[in-house]
């Protein structure tokens, strides 16, 4: 098995204990993939682990069902290892948001920089690859991606965003992705009962950029599909430095639920007002929550 289905393994597990997942919960290897982006190959070899160690089932349809949670346990990373990976990640994003590194890195510059054996830094960066913000140079090192790194530019985002997402719903090939939806509000009730409290920044980001871009999936509009993703690619690291205490998060959790009521009701023109509402609201929200200076 690769060392990116391993992290996989650790990552599905972890999904599946972040998510609450349930005895009978269907995983499938298309939208663990989207979720991780990453291609299928290492999703599929992960999840013949989780089988073989009798976390998973396998069923119809190259998909697979949750038989047992606490058997996922034994592949989730140790907490303190989570913590650690998770501070370091974000200190690396916090430097690229600020201007602290340039803009090739060879792996050896990460180890004495944070101080990092090669494996984990070596995690780290086929993290930071899958969520689009570095990539591998031909032959030695690695490159970052542009992401916005200004208050002004993050607040342009969210100016675009009161523009597309609205309109989406509205489109005339407009067409409802129940399951995608209905799985996108489970997980945002979740966090309003109970994991807005403990998940971590990125994962948080994950669920809520997640939801908006099923959202948007079901315009069969690829224009506004693939401009919100490379939104949502640029402003991610900034994002993590704009994060609101979550008490003020959990609401805007509560408003992705009765958007998503609306949207699965059929309800797109009360929808899209409540989207530009919701939006106009966060951007001013967001841009105020820390400095980003």
């Amino acid at each position: 098995m690769t060392n990116l289905a391993n992290t996989l393994v650790s990552q599905i597990a972890a999904h599946i204990s972040a998510d609450g997942l349930r005895p009978g919960d269907r995983l499938t290897e298309r939208k663990l993939a989207e979720q991780f982006r990453v291609s299928r190959s290492p999703v599929r070899a992960a999840l013949k682990q989780l089988e073989e160690a009798g976390v998973l089932t396998s069923g119809e349809r190259s998909g697979y069902r949750l038989v047992d949670a606490q058997a996922a346990q034994q592949f989730n990373a140790p907490t303190a290892e989570v913590d650690e990976d998770e501070r370091i990640y974000l200190k690396i994003a916090d430097d690229r948001v600020t201007g602290k590194l340039p803009e090739r890195m060879t792996e050896s510059e990460f180890q004495r920089r944070y101080d990092l054996t090669k494996g984990r830094v070596t995690k780290l960066l086929n993290r930071m690859a899958q969520e689009g913000w570095i990539e591998r140079l031909p032959g030695h090192g690695w490159e970052f991606l542009p992401v916005l790194t200004s208050l002004e530019s993050y607040r342009d985002s969210y100016r675009f965003r009161q523009l597309i997402e609205p309109a989406a719903l509205l489109e005339p090939r407009f067409q409802l992705n129940r399951p995608a939806l209905e799985s996108r509000l489970a997980e945002q009730r979740w966090l309003v009962e109970c994991g807005i409290w403990d998940i971590p920044d990125a994962r948080l980001f994950e669920l809520n950029s997640g939801m908006h871009e099923s959202v948007i999936e079901c315009s069969q509009n690829i224009f506004f599909i693939d401009a919100l993703k490379r939104v949502d690619r640029l402003r991610r690291l900034i994002d993590y430095r704009q994060m609101l205490d979550r008490d003020v998060a959990r609401e805007r959790c509560i408003e992705h639920v009765e958007l998503l009521h609306l949207v699965l009701q059929g309800r797109n023109k009360e929808a899209s007002d409540f989207m530009h509402r919701h939006l106009a609201a966060l951007g001013p929200l967001k841009s105020r929550a820390k400095s980003a200076g």
